[in-house]
């Protein structure tokens, strides 16, 4: 498929009930409106098109954008081709979205976190927020030290944050939360000190999830642990299935002892027969 063809499929599959969700939920124009189901199905008609992904980003639809990251390959980015990418970016979904599927599968995700978190742009902060969150559940190389450092920045500074920062910046909190042990308890205690955490979320039903909450939610709904290990097989075990064959041998009589009561019953049996 070329862009052509891919731009007039997405607007026949847009629809104006749609086009008002997505205005709702800070999507930007120009926009077709096309359902999630509908997006999924052509990006598993696609796959991986890297040059098509280019060219439906520089139309600057809405629709578009959102194809062309999930087809995109993120090994063919360099710095400054993200950054162009979420240079004047003001939609949230597709913020985010280009953090999961492009930003975080590249070699410079981590100087990436650490830039933007830095920033003052309302928007750009929240890419670099979004990031962090996604690295501290996607990435188990990296040191807690790294998101200890930001769960002082994130204390310091969410309630004076812009808002959808804010948002990334509560976000990223909980996943953090969600890492391991330790950092749950580090950021249990900067939720605490935090309280409650106010986001606009336009007229929309969404909710802003209280972290404190949330983090103890998501380790309440993590398996317990495993059992412990088998011993291995070899020397340990040979005594084990040593002891198992006296009782094996033991069973023997009792078959044994099955027989007679077999035989018994065959004169019962011609008793049987005579009288009828």
């Amino acid at each position: 498929m070329d862009v052509t063809e891919v731009m007039g499929e997405l607007e026949r599959l847009g629809t104006e009930q749609n086009r008002k969700v997505y205005r709702r939920h800070g999507m930007t124009d120009p926009l077709f409106g096309v359902s999630f189901a509908h997006m999924n199905a052509l990006e598993k008609r696609i796959k991986r098109d890297h040059e098509l992904a280019e060219a439906l980003w520089a139309t600057g639809n809405a629709d578009a954008r959102t194809l062309a990251v999930t087809i995109a390959d993120p090994e063919r980015f360099t710095w400054d081709k993200l950054e162009a990418w979420l240079d004047g970016l003001r939609s949230p979904v597709l913020i985010d979205l280009l953090m999961k599927r492009i930003a975080l599968k590249t070699p410079f995700a981590r100087d990436a976190m650490a830039r933007w978190t830095a920033s003052n742009d309302e928007w750009i902060g929240r890419a670099g927020w979004t990031l962090l969150g996604l690295l501290a559940t996607e990435d188990p190389s990296l040191p807690d030290s790294l998101f200890e450092e930001r769960l002082s920045v994130i204390e310091a500074s969410i309630h004076r944050a812009r808002n959808r920062a804010r948002e990334g910046m509560n976000s990223a909190l909980i996943s953090i939360g969600a890492r391991n042990e330790p950092l749950r308890g580090k950021a249990l205690t900067a939720a605490r000190r935090i309280g409650k955490v106010e986001i606009d979320h336009g007229e929309t039903n969404c909710k802003t999830p209280d972290a404190t909450a949330y983090i103890e939610k998501i380790w309440a709904r993590k398996p317990a642990a495993a059992p412990a290990a088998k011993p291995a097989r070899g020397a340990a075990a040979k005594p084990a299935k040593a002891a198992a064959k006296p009782a094996k041998a033991a069973a023997k009589p009792a078959k044994a002892a099955a027989k007679p009561a077999k035989a018994a019953a065959k004169p019962a049996k011609a008793a049987a027969a005579k009288r009828a």
